[in-house]
């Protein structure tokens, strides 16, 4: 694992997104869908005591039942600016898998990967990091564009930078707004828009995403009363 080094200034912080942006891996398909480890990470913040809590839980990718979870609690130590949000969330969220006792396997992120204006959101630099495979999947497509896909499970269209794709909007429920799956490391785009239809069998966000923010709230709450 690389260690992350907080950047003293958004100039320092972009330069770092811009160097290990060269590391992420495209070229691999990334594990099977409905196989092996997923986990879910998210970050839950209290600005005013300035504490930040990440949670990870790992589950089975075949029957999305809990196999294990951990959390951690840290200090906030990046302001909050677009485009370099990992800077605040990445710290407590390597501290959170670092203290699992089993393999992540795929993991996923509230967030982007190459869905980025950088081409490098949290998941990407989180995979550049650990090394292990990251996709993101988010609730809104951040400053891209896309057309509405058709309206049953599993439609899909492309997120789109100007002609670029860099993700797609995926139907994960019939008639429910879609989320926004984008590569983050060592995947590629069918295989992460596969896992998120597998991980959101009954609502409209991932398992590991529900799982993950749900604990990280209820840490920091403990963290801060």
């Amino acid at each position: 694992m690389t260690v992350f080094r907080t950047p003293v200034d958004e100039t320092e912080a972009r330069a770092v997104q811009d160097a290990l942006r060269a590391r992420v891996v495209l070229d691999e398909p990334g594990p099977r869908p409905g196989t092996g480890h997923v986990t879910g990470v998210d970050v839950a913040y209290d600005d005013e005591r300035d504490v930040v809590v990440a949670a990870a839980v790992v589950l089975d990718g075949a029957t999305l039942d809990v196999v294990a979870e951990t959390t951690a609690v840290g200090r906030i130590a990046f302001p909050y600016v677009p485009g370099l949000l990992a800077f605040r969330e990445i710290p407590a969220v390597l501290s959170a898998l670092e203290s699992l006792t089993v393999d992540p396997g795929l993991v996923i992120c509230d967030g982007y990967g190459l869905a980025h204006p950088r081409r490098f959101g949290l998941a990407s630099h989180l995979g550049v990091l650990t090394g292990l495979p990251v996709i993101g999947v988010a609730k809104n497509p951040f400053t891209f564009t896309y057309e509405q896909p058709g309206p049953r499970r599993g439609d899909w269209s492309p997120l789109l930078d100007g002609e670029e794709e860099v993700g797609r909007a995926l139907r994960t429920r019939d008639g429910v707004k879609p989320v926004f799956v984008s590569v983050g490391h060592r995947t590629d785009l069918d295989n992460a828009c596969a896992h998120t239809l597998l991980l959101a069998r009954d609502f409209r966000q991932p398992e590991t995403t529900r799982r993950a923010d749900a604990l990280c709230r209820r840490a920091l709450r403990e963290a801060t009363s």
